[in-house]
């Protein structure tokens, strides 16, 4: 029988990668954590915990209805379990594993889907909006039961759900990474373009007998033998190899070929070569230009920058290996080839008057304002925020408290007349639908700020409710001025990033 296709792709939930089982509604003969261990389920023998079968997995107490009356095939009782993805992406297929689980297992499984803005924020899962991807479907007893998924959706959690209760060995979630492009590019500077978080795929390769070819580029350092890309021993001529297809089109800085645990059966040399292809699939890709040959050594990490030949952006890199063996890591870290972007080239055809009135919207210091119109054009939107950054450090304290009077108080509606109305406005929507009293507890707590500061309370407000807001106004009510001034600074530069950012989006 053929496996499904997206066997071949990363587990983007496996604890390898960053995935957690964040609660379940009960695990008393199992926890959850065995859900996402990275190896495959145990059985051992014979061994009891004081409170049953000791089972490798996940694993449910009896439903005990009042009746006596199991659940019917029909029945909405069920166990569930959040899970946290490691790797938030496009799901392809799952497999529910029920590795050793005979006469114990559900008689049928449901998952449903979402993603929120922060992977950490639990709260924000109460609220959340939950696609269904796996409808509810028969689970075979001791079997990897595998299903695919047709959503095209990111997600960053899921949530499984067993009719009635029961055990699950592991579950498995296979699909593509897909980052926050936004964000990425919004930091600038150099990332990793080769990594399975980016999005960065390890499309083929030669052999993969002992170790998967998608290990090269998973997160983290190795942590054995298993956990690298290792080939059969070659036997006759040629060179194993794999072909990396990157996050996004950049130009590779700094290489880290890794064969970290391969001490006996480390590749003896190595060559890198990248192609600048993009959409062009792996088995169509001509025309590699050499950018690194180099000897390897046993067990170490070695990592070249100098040393790399400049061939300019590529899109994908090729790995050999000479003549077989095994590597732990491929880092590839450089930038991004700029993206074409409609907005930075609209604020650079902008005369002085109308940079500036735009600008200002997004800092109410005249100093800033004139500094940033002078350093235009801007190459992208992380030169942008850079110059922005570097720009703001280099003012003085009374442009700070300028700017920092351009804002409303946290609480109010009243903008002044130097800042922008329509972005305050939609940062504190927030804090304006708040309890009278939380408002009124903030306008004392601000009265009390700019009583002892001189200047109002600035906060990033975007995201926070008032109550977050209010806390953190009365802690740093305990503060020196300097300290605060500064705090004040760090904040309002926070402002102004994510205030550019909208502008750019704007202008496009």
């Amino acid at each position: 029988m053929t496996e499904p296709a997206f066997l071949d792709l990363p587990d983007l939930a496996s604890e390898t990668v960053g995935g957690a089982a964040i609660a379940c509604n009960d695990e008393f003969f199992a926890e959850k954590e065995n859900l996402l261990k990275p190896a495959a389920a145990v059985w051992k023998d014979h061994l009891y915990t004081d409170r049953g079968k000791w089972m490798d997995g996940w694993e449910t107490r009896r439903f005990r209805p009042i009746d006596g009356v199991a659940p019917g095939e029909d029945s909405t009782v069920h166990d569930w379990c959040l899970i946290r993805l490691g790797l938030p992406g496009v799901i392809r297929g799952v497999v529910v594993d029920t590795a050793f689980f005979r006469g114990n297992y559900p008689a049928s499984c449901a998952i449903h889907a979402t993603e929120i803005a922060d992977p950490l924020d639990l709260r924000a899962l109460e609220t959340a909006t939950w696609t269904e991807i796996l409808p509810r479907s028969p689970l075979q007893g001791d079997t990897k039961n595998t299903f695919a998924v047709d959503h095209a959706q990111r997600f960053t959690h899921l949530r499984l759900e067993i009719f009635p209760d029961g055990g699950v060995a592991r579950l498995r979630v296979h699909g593509d990474a897909v980052p926050e492009w936004s964000k990425l590019r919004a930091l600038g500077g150099a990332i990793d373009l080769a990594a399975l978080e980016n999005g960065a795929v390890v499309e083929t390769c030669s052999d993969m007998f002992f170790g998967s070819r998608n290990n090269l580029i998973k997160p983290g350092p190795s942590l054995s033998m298993a956990d690298g890309w290792e080939t059969r021993r070659r036997r006759g001529p040629g060179n194993d190899w794999a072909i990396v297809r990157l996050a996004a089109a950049g130009t590779v800085d700094r290489l880290l070929i890794d064969t970290s645990h391969f001490k006996g059966n480390a590749p003896a040399r190595a060559s890198i070569e990248g192609v600048h292809a993009p959409g062009v699939a792996a088995a169509e890709l001509t025309g590699w230009r050499t950018m690194l040959s180099t000897p390897l050594q046993a067990h170490t990490r070695h990592v070249f920058d100098d040393e790399l030949r400049r061939i300019g952006p590529v899109t994908h890199l090729r790995l050999s290996s000479y003549p077989c063996g095994g590597v732990a890591r491929l880092r590839a870290w450089g930038t991004l080839a700029p993206e074409s972007s409609m907005g930075i080239a609209a604020l650079n055809a902008l005369g002085a008057d109308e940079a500036r009135t735009v600008l200002r919207r997004c800092c109410g210091s005249r100093a800033w304002v004139e500094a940033m119109t002078a350093a235009g054009p801007f190459e992208d939107l992380p030169a942008l925020l850079r110059v922005a950054e570097r720009t703001w450090w280099s003012l003085s304290e009374a442009d700070h408290r300028e700017a920092f009077a351009a804002h409303p108080k946290i609480g109010e509606a009243k903008v002044p007349v130097t800042g922008d109305v329509t972005w305050s406005t939609d940062e504190q929507k927030h804090a304006a639908a708040a309890a009278a009293q939380t408002l009124a507890d903030l306008a004392e707590a601000n009265r009390a700020y700019d009583a002892k500061f001189g200047f109002i309370f600035i906060v990033c407000a975007s995201g926070r409710t008032a109550d977050s807001m209010l806390a953190d106004l009365r802690v740093r009510l305990r503060s020196t001025t300097a300290n605060e001034l500064r705090t004040a600074a760090e904040e309002q530069i926070k402002i102004t990033r994510l205030r550019l950012t909208k502008l750019i989006g704007e202008l496009g």
